[in-house]
């Protein structure tokens, strides 16, 4: 029996990308369930309008890619990116700085009262 190895290349992260429209209450309501297919399809927000998944195979990434596309809108782009656990591995992420909670200088007098 041949053994199949699981390592960096063969493990799978799914993205999806999409710009739906949300003019009308119709359109809004359309977004919110992709978004919730999404979810209950076990994806995490990443960005607003981008969703990401871990899969444990190349064949398991291939059922949540037919998954999405049977729920996908049918106006507006969604976008499916596949990339290796390896690759995922090399993302560069850049935060910004936190705000800092503005301090208000009050008299003494007035916080002694």
């Amino acid at each position: 029996m041949s053994e199949v190895r699981l390592n960096a290349y063969h493990i799978m992260w799914l993205f999806v990308f999409f710009d739906l429209p949300v003019t009308t209450k119709k359109e809004r309501k359309t977004a919110a369930l992709f978004r919730k297919n999404l979810m209950k399809d076990g994806f995490t927000m990443l960005q607003f309008s981008v969703y990401i998944r871990h899969c444990a195979s190349y064949e398991s990434q291939k059922v949540h890619i037919k998954r999405v596309k049977s729920f996908i809108p049918d106006t507006g782009m969604v976008s499916i990116l596949s990339v290796t656990d390896k690759q995922y591995g090399d993302i560069i992420n850049f935060w910004g700085k936190e705000k800092k909670k503005k301090i208000v200088a009050r008299p003494l007098q007035l916080e002694l009262f």
